[in-house]
């Protein structure tokens, strides 16, 4: 992995974040381009610092909206804080659970197997972007004409959003925030708050996947010299920086299109994206 390589992953990643377009699929199958293995330590390790930089522009950028929303009173913040804690919990319930499924069952036969040996695979991304294409899809055209709303999330949608969060996690391809939104969108819920939830859900839900590749990292690689670590360590940080400056530029662009009637359009693309990822798989990357 070079400088070079860093930059491209983290402008893909910066731009392709922001819009429910699976920016993990993005970035590997840049990987794939890049004749990179999407699936060792320090890939994964830098997808999760790439998202870190993004997520800390998500922050940059929404604070001062989060702010008046969720922090004008000690009411307003303590709603808010318990719906993220619920949700953040169903994310955690669900998506471990599923995890160790998908790991006795696909991947029971490698020594040591993990879920992340999974996320090379063209042919599983391919199906989960179709996937939440079809989501985005039905959620953009049976909202398209619904007038929207300043009101704030129930419970029930918060706990759904986080529900649906969950299942996101071992799939890389399938959209978290256009799964969330979605959900959210068919659920009744704003679109504006329903966008600043997902992401404040996203912010939330980063260190400790960035924790976990960490830990991934120095256990894969236990023999591994000190400099192989730092190495992969001190591109993932440079990955972020570049991740957070693409993803503030994205967000002045695109932010506002999540909250538009042009929502399903990102589905067709999901759409589009899966049949090339399709043909990437089947062309022997």
């Amino acid at each position: 992995m070079s400088p070079l390589d860093v930059v491209i992953l983290a402008i893909v990643q910066g731009l392709a974040e922001l819009l429910p377009v699976s920016s993990s699929a993005h970035v590997v199958v840049t990987e794939k381009l890049l004749g990179l293995d999407p699936s060792s330590p320090p890939m994964t390790l830098l997808l999760v610092m790439l998202h870190s930089g993004t997520m800390l522009a998500v922050i940059a950028y929404y604070w001062r909206s989060w702010r008046a929303s969720y922090f004008q009173g000690a009411s307003a913040f303590k709603s808010f804080a318990l719906q993220i804690v619920l949700a953040t919990a169903l994310t955690g319930i669900i998506g471990s659970a599923l995890t160790l499924l998908i790991e006795k069952a696909a991947v029971a036969g490698l020594p040591g197997g993990q879920i992340e040996d999974l996320f090379s695979h063209l042919e599983l991304i391919a199906p989960a972007l179709a996937l939440v294409g079809v989501l985005i899809l039905i959620a953009g055209i049976a909202t398209r004409r619904r007038p929207d709303t300043d009101s704030d999330l129930t419970t029930l949608q918060s706990a759904t959003i986080g529900a649906v969060q969950g299942l996101c996690l071992p799939f890389r391809g399938f959209s978290r925030s256009g799964a969330t939104i979605s959900t959210g969108m068919l659920l009744g819920a704003s679109r504006r708050r329903v966008e600043a939830f997902s992401f404040a859900l996203a912010v939330v839900l980063t260190p400790p996947v960035v924790a976990r590749e960490a830990w991934r990292l120095v256990h894969a690689q236990p023999t591994a010299s000190a400099g192989g670590i730092h190495s992969a360590v001190a591109y993932s940080l440079f990955g972020a920086l570049i991740a957070f400056v693409a993803g503030l530029a994205a967000l002045k662009l695109l932010s506002r299109w999540l909250e538009t009637d042009l929502w399903y359009l990102f589905g067709i693309y999901c759409l589009g994206a899966a049949g090339v990822v399709a043909y990437l798989h089947f062309a022997g990357y």
